[in-house]
């Protein structure tokens, strides 16, 4: 598969814009700071836990002449995300771009779900998503952009996605309330709502049968990938997509 990393002169050159990507060590967060950094902007790489996938991040960045950082913090603790904030600003000056890639899931019918596992994913996924776009709507410059992330099974509510829906329902909720609260800056705010994409949080404890079963279900016959889904993020972040404000983009290749 080509990455958007493949050589130094891939990257434009920097505006001296900055963005903070939660959950950017793998996945889609990753997909969405080597894009950004291809771009020309310099990337804070956030994550939780796993350390090696950050630096990876941050050094196949820098390996071909971009600017990134890999800073720990739990989106969910208000302490470690203004701490985030402080770094993305005392490294790079400000900050432009925020996008909330870090989520969790977990399946389970609504009868059966432990409590505790629900309480741990709306902790990240509803909690998590209110603390960093706080941070982003205190501190992002004018022209910046937020990005929050939902699901498509918002809208096609399969069983067993009961309660990672209803996370991800609570960032659509609010994300034109944001848009609106953020009149006067030049801000916009939007939510990314991918279909099945290729990610191993999504490939986790599935069957090739099923996993085969929702590559089909788009009208565009197969799974996206994260950097499908990055290229959406830059859009809406960059100047071609700025007039896009307080909109749920469901980026699924036509799942119905």
């Amino acid at each position: 598969m080509t990455t958007y990393l493949e050589a130094p002169e891939a990257f434009a050159p920097s505006a001296g814009r900055v963005a903070v990507v939660t959950g950017g060590s793998r996945g889609i967060g990753r997909a969405v700071c080597l894009k950004l950094a291809r771009d020309g902007l310099a990337v804070v790489v956030n994550y939780v836990g796993d350390t090696a996938a950050a630096e990876e991040t941050v050094k196949t960045i820098t390996a071909a002449s971009g600017r990134a950082i890999s800073v720990r913090a739990d989106v969910a603790d208000e302490h470690a995300v203004a701490a985030l904030f402080d770094r993305a600003e005392d490294e790079f000056g400000g900050v432009d771009i925020v996008v909330n890639a870090a989520g969790r899931l977990a399946l389970s019918p609504i009868a059966d779900l432990d409590l505790a596992v629900l309480d741990a994913m709306h902790r990240t996924n509803i909690r998590g998503t209110f603390v960093v776009a706080q941070q982003a709507a205190r501190r992002l410059r004018a022209g910046g952009s937020f990005v929050g992330f939902s699901t498509s099974v918002v809208g096609t509510q399969l069983p067993a996605y009961g309660a990672y829906a209803a996370s991800k329902g609570a960032v659509e909720a609010i994300t034109l309330i944001l848009a609106r609260e953020l009149r006067g800056r030049d801000i916009t705010v939007n939510t990314v709502a991918p279909g099945p994409t290729g990610t191993d949080l999504f490939l986790e404890g599935k069957t090739p049968e099923q996993i085969d079963a929702l590559a089909k279900a788009p009208a565009l016959e197969r799974l996206g990938t994260p950097e499908d889904i990055a290229e959406v993020v830059a859009f809406l972040t960059g100047p071609e997509g700025h007039w896009v404000n307080g909109q749920i983009l469901r980026a699924n290749g036509g799942l119905v």
